[in-house]
């Protein structure tokens, strides 16, 4: 007899519904694992509301893959490192598109430097872990 929330010709369990928060914590663990996590704090206003200045991220290291929205820390020059978001690129635009998420905060992105170099990011940032309660960087 089938399951009856997974119908006829449906074998196992009905899918787990995982939230947001739930699903950043296991990339966390999971990269954890993988000796791949990074932290950083941040210390300028550029990408406020999402992350303030004192905050404390953890991020992946050498990320491989890269979607509009996530905040990534890239190198601007050997030994200065920023954080911005992935943006959407111009049209005729090569590279990635790099945006601080408050140009009034003096944010030096992609409207000033141009497209980035994709080898140049670092990091991917997962969750903002200080100060508390935890919660994914979006």
């Amino acid at each position: 007899m089938p399951h009856p929330t997974l119908g006829p010709g449906r074998i196992g369990r009905p899918p787990l519904a995982v939230s947001p928060t739930l699903r950043t914590v296991g990339s966390t663990v999971l990269a954890g694992l993988s000796l791949r996590l990074v932290r950083y704090e941040i210390a300028e206003e550029s990408m406020v509301p999402a992350l303030w200045p004192g905050d404390w991220v953890l991020g992946v290291r050498g990320p491989h893959r890269l979607r509009t929205g996530d905040v990534v820390v890239f190198e601007l020059r050997p030994g200065f490192e920023v954080v911005k978001r992935v943006s959407p690129p111009p049209a005729g635009t090569h590279g990635l598109w790099l945006l601080g998420d408050n140009p009034a905060g003096g944010s030096v992105d992609s409207r000033t430097l141009g497209p980035v170099d994709p080898r140049s990011v670092r990091a991917r940032l997962l969750l903002r872990y200080r100060p508390r309660p935890i919660r994914p960087v979006a």
